[in-house]
């Protein structure tokens, strides 16, 4: 280290702004400057200034949306080197250990009061956020609804409430889709699961490209760097079981078990991070293999079920961390639904990403008498067009997977959230020309979605919207209704789902 950083390295954040000019104190977050010099190093997110997704070279007429997803992560990934080059070569002639990610620009390394001085005056440097490690408040089980799978094979209330069984009766259970999901991790061998599993091909496990591990550092009964799925909390597992379980003798707790699915861990006994949503994320528009290389974006999943949030004690402070990763999933033809969250009934309780972005699909929770939850988070959210959140599904005392190899309950937007990301796989399966093309998917739930019957018991008006009419900022456009929506998907072209 050279003097003039020892120096520095020990200054106040005032006298740092003095000793480096004003005009970058402003970038870096006073929560991690002060860890910094509490702690001498602290996690960070270096997030540079081009955080829009790149244009892409024109393509060849008729190039189908693994073509474009393709030359979207290449465009990603040429950004990334052009633009944090010299980042990179600073942080590598310092020693520092970094993660340089390309579906956001961001970088994230440990860094003391000194780096974060020198990177805020850089050009390229937008602003240095925090990347700390505090708990989320994940739904828990309920323990008394637990049990193994035993008895008369049953489908789960909410999977018959969206009506997904009338659409299996049509053949459609799903096949030919990929769903993901990113969570506290998964039990892959899961009796519910395990066939589903797109590693799994009936005699061996091969985990390259169907799964990958954002904690490096583990506290919990996983490892770091898990070589196979693993779920140090259950919470992964059990919204799994709603997007694809299906144990083929007891328990049909999944919208789509004819479905495959990946997954990716990016929370460490409920801890997550922007950098652990980022690395998932990225991952999942081009995943692979277990060493963390040789990236194949046509093995990206054609949904993710994301039901989790970034909130300000994680470390997304001004909400937009993680925003290019998510438009960038959505870009390459992916479609991402995200719980609302657990915060109601007041209005405007939807204010975590990813759930307040436009390009999520963001989803309420419903009961068995099409109510919707107290719990449920409303809108508006500011800066969004439209209503949020975009639709409802099932999220009260849900019954699914549950690690090692057990059924439970759980309530929550995370239970709504995986109904819906399974009701997609069923459509894209009846419908394929639907995959690649997640604003047709939303279109067609807004569209069929149930409103009769569908009640807010606090009856209440957000953001200028009642319950009585819709959409509204309560339960959205209505309860999902998967078999209207395949109705729709199979009688409709395309071409007439593109209206607004």
């Amino acid at each position: 280290m050279s003097t003039s950083n020892f120096r520095l390295h020990h200054l106040s954040l005032a006298a740092l702004a003095v000793a480096c000019g004003s005009a970058w104190a402003g970038q870096v977050n006073g929560d991690l400057a002060a860890a910094a010099r509490r702690d001498g190093r602290a996690e960070a997110l270096i997030v540079l200034k081009d955080q829009k997704t790149p244009a892409v070279a024109p393509l060849a007429q008729g190039a189908d949306y693994k073509a474009k997803r393709r030359a979207l992560v290449n465009a990603l990934v040429d950004r990334a080197d052009a633009q944090q080059g010299g980042l990179r070569a600073w942080l590598d002639s310092r020693g520092i250990e970094y993660q340089a990610f390309w579906i956001a620009n961001v970088v994230y390394a440990k860094l003391s009061p000194a780096d974060m001085a020198a990177l805020a005056a850089r050009d390229e440097v937008s602003r240095i956020e925090p990347n700390p490690t505090i708990k989320v408040q994940l739904p828990q089980r309920d323990a008394s609804r637990t049990e193994a799978p035993t008895g008369v094979e049953s489908i789960a209330w909410g999977v018959d409430k969206i009506k997904a069984p009338q659409v299996w009766a049509a053949g459609v259970t799903g096949a030919g889709v990929t769903i993901a999901g990113e969570d506290t991790g998964y039990r892959w061998d899961h009796s519910a699961l395990k066939s589903q599993y797109r590693g799994w091909n009936g005699s061996t496990a091969d985990h390259n490209y169907n799964w990958h591990d954002a904690i490096h550092t583990a506290n919990s009964s996983c490892p770091a760097n898990s070589p196979q799925p693993c779920d140090d909390h259950g919470h992964g597992t059990h919204t799994a079981g709603t997007f694809a379980g299906d144990d083929h003798a007891t328990h049909q707790v999944g919208v789509a078990p004819g479905a495959k699915w990946i997954g990716c861990r990016n929370m460490n006994a409920g801890n997550g991070t922007p950098a652990t949503y980022i690395e998932c994320m990225q991952w999942m528009l081009a995943p692979t293999d277990l060493q963390n290389k040789n990236p194949d974006p046509d093995k990206a999943p054609d949904i993710i079920s994301n039901s989790w949030g970034c909130t300000d004690g994680e470390g997304c402070t001004v909400g937009t961390e993680i925003k290019a990763a998510v438009n960038n999933l959505v870009k390459g033809g992916i479609l991402f639904v995200a719980a609302a969250a657990n915060d109601g009934p007041n209005c405007s309780t939807i204010t975590d990403p990813p759930a307040i972005y436009q390009l999520s699909f963001t989803i309420g929770a419903t009961d068995s008498a099409d109510k919707l939850a107290g719990f449920s988070s409303r809108g508006p959210v500011n800066n969004v067009k439209g209503v949020k959140p975009d639709v409802s599904a099932p999220g009260v005392n849900v019954f699914s997977a549950y690690p090692p190899n057990t059924y439970t309950t759980m309530s929550g937007t995370s239970m709504a959230t995986p109904h819906v990301a399974g009701a997609a796989a069923l459509l894209m399966s009846a419908v394929p020309s639907l995959k690649g093309n997640p604003a047709a998917v939303e279109k067609l739930f807004r569209k069929t979605a149930q409103q009769s019957g569908v009640t807010d018991p606090v009856n209440q008006t957000c953001g200028g919207t009642s319950p009585t009419t819709w959409p509204n900022n309560m339960i959205g456009y209505g309860r999902i209704d998967v078999f209207a929506a395949y109705q729709k998907a199979i009688a409709s072209p395309l071409d007439l789902l593109n209206d607004d």
